[in-house]
């Protein structure tokens, strides 16, 4: 039975947590021993978790003291080196950011991989220094795979590495589509009475830009006053969109309906899926959009262009002007799917590849 690591921050709702909960059950249910090492055991996907996955607590030390700070986690490094180094078949950092999930991966495991989960050059402004600081802290050149979530953002990684070519592979997150369509069937008491956008996702404006949708809302409030926008999620900017709303005149047009572990419902109940980010990796609503038959209007994230544009809903440019236009079009004249989705054969294919990942081809 070959044994896996993976390492992550916490299994809190997010989309990083979803793909990787996601993945490592499904492995769980194949011939694997996996162990999750996780900066804090906390969250609430850690019920979610299959029994058989072993977690195992590594949380870096943050002492105001330096010098006492360094010599705890030098300790540790050492510790975790003695028992573990070089112990599993495959070792993953799905946390990008994570410095500690870096170390782990490249010390359990001489077959290791670094997801990414973002397109970085968007993400630092096209600045390639400032990506290049950002993947030497963690140690991006000692892994032997860097695995991205779209094919957008292998482009970009290997417009700063070129010479990276042959290490980095483009690999979707899988989608557990069953539980999707079970969820969705829960009851909740939000009802809909009229035409619904819904947003799901972290509060975050350097990212998500969801003043673009509150913008979007005042004009079209102006000409339509049958549609609401449904905000699933909260943050450090809520109470900013909130002020925004009241600001704007459209809190009847806008519910910010919180965080919630089960966001399928809304999805389901929603005529479509709006979404209004500067950049994203591969956003795992896309596919979750996809299951419950649900159109999209998003920015040009990602590989909007690719799988969104003319199959599956709208892409426009990041500003709310665009989006103004798509949810005034769809509002007036709808949109139709043209694309049938299969998602055992998105995930079969996905598989596929994981499991050469695994094995090291």
């Amino acid at each position: 039975m070959k044994k896996l690591l993976f390492s992550a921050v916490d299994l809190n709702i997010g989309g990083i947590e979803t793909a990787l909960l996601t993945l490592i059950n499904n492995l769980a249910q194949k011939d694997y021993d996996i162990t999750l090492v996780l900066e804090e055991k906390k969250g609430v996907f850690l019920t979610k978790l299959n029994s058989k996955i072993k977690i195992i607590e590594y949380k870096p030390n943050n002492n105001p003291n330096f010098f006492i700070r360094k010599i705890i986690n030098f300790s540790k490094r050492i510790k975790f080196t003695l028992q573990y180094k070089n112990k599993f078949d495959f070792s993953a950092s799905f946390a990008t950011y994570s410095r500690m999930g870096s170390f782990v991966a490249r010390i359990a495991s001489k077959n290791n991989a670094l997801w990414g989960h973002n397109d970085y050059l968007e993400l630092y402004k096209h600045d390639k220094e400032k990506v290049k600081e950002f993947f030497e802290t963690v140690h991006s050149s000692k892994f032997k795979k860097i695995i991205f979530v779209s094919k957008k953002s292998c482009e970009t990684f290997l417009e700063v590495y070129p010479e990276k070519k042959g290490s980095v592979i483009f690999c979707n997150n899988l989608i557990d589509y069953e539980k999707i369509q079970t969820l969705a069937q829960e009851n909740i008491k939000e009802r809909k009475t009229k035409y619904t956008f819904v947003n799901v996702g972290r509060h975050d404006e350097t990212q998500k830009k969801l003043t673009r949708i509150l913008e979007a809302t005042k004009k079209l409030k102006q000409e339509h006053n049958d549609f609401e926008v449904w905000f699933i999620g909260d943050g450090k900017d809520t109470n900013t969109y909130k002020e925004l709303a009241k600001e704007y005149e459209i809190e009847e047009y806008i519910k910010f309906l919180g965080a919630k572990k089960n966001p399928y419902p809304y999805i389901k109940l929603a005529d479509s899926i709006i979404l209004s980010s500067d950049y994203e990796g591969y956003p795992v609503v896309f596919v979750e959009a996809f299951v419950l038959k649900k159109p999209i209007i998003t920015t040009n994230v990602a590989d909007a262009m690719a799988d969104i544009e003319n199959k599956f809903g709208k892409v426009v440019e990041k500003n709310s002007e665009d989006i103004y236009f798509a949810m005034k079009e769809f509002l007036e004249e709808g949109y139709v799917i043209k694309e049938e989705f299969n998602p055992k054969q998105f995930n079969n294919e996905i598989m596929q590849n994981i499991e050469k990942i695994i094995v090291g081809e």
